[in-house]
């Protein structure tokens, strides 16, 4: 396991990144401004959950097979875009679905963090779905947890997957903290059936931007 001063100075790093503007963290926003906090807080552990599984994927060698092959890199990315392209509908949907009466007058739709549809295992899902289908995600692991690693400090693998773990808690004290903002801001967008349908069109957008975001990606970028 690395030392203390390693250990925290990765923590800090990933703090780092996990403030920067990414699509993980602008996903749980979207996800909070539209359904709530509790239900942002249950996509950000379905995405801890994904990266857990991409820790294990660089600790075991496999996210190199990813990034040596083009046609896997391809086929994972592809279904991640389509995956937020389905996304980006079902916020438009949502949006169309909204009545064109006083929202006091209405039981919330769709966007509506008291009137969702989705459960939070759905949103958990959700949360792993958008990860997984991400290779980029294994690449970046691939590339930056080794960098913390030193012969002297015990087995590479159980390095990876202690620098995996703190990573995952980085992302859990950010994306929740995110999560628990929008998801209130969202609440009081949501009194307002205009700002409500501005809201899904507004994250239908963004997933279709990450979509194609994810569609040019190219694995050594």
């Amino acid at each position: 396991m690395p030392p203390f001063d390693v250990s925290l100075a990765f923590l800090l790093a990933s703090i780092i990144l996990a403030l920067a503007p990414g699509p993980d963290n602008i996903f749980v926003l979207t996800q909070s401004a539209l359904y709530g906090w509790k239900q942002g807080l249950s996509v950000t552990i379905g995405l801890c959950t994904g990266l857990l599984a991409h820790t294990t994927l660089v600790a075991c060698g496999v996210a190199a097979l990813i990034l040596a092959s083009p046609l896997l890199f391809t086929i994972l990315k592809t279904i991640g875009a389509f995956y937020l392209l389905y996304l980006a509908w079902g916020a438009l949907r949502a949006g169309k679905a909204a009545p064109a009466v006083p929202a006091e007058n209405t039981s919330p739709s769709l966007g509506s963090s008291h009137g969702s549809s989705l459960s939070l295992p759905q949103l958990y899902r959700r949360g792993i779905i958008m990860n997984i289908t991400n290779p980029k995600v294994s690449i970046f692991f691939l590339a930056f947890l080794p960098q913390f690693t030193r012969p002297g400090h015990g087995p590479v693998i159980g390095q990876i997957l202690w620098l995996g773990l703190l990573f995952i808690l980085s992302t859990i004290l950010i994306f929740g903290g995110i999560a628990v903002l929008a998801g209130n801001l969202g609440t009081k967008l949501q009194q307002s059936q205009r700002m409500q349908r501005g809201l899904n069109w507004t994250a239908a957008a963004i997933f279709a931007g990450l979509a194609l975001h994810l569609l040019l990606s190219q694995a050594g970028g």
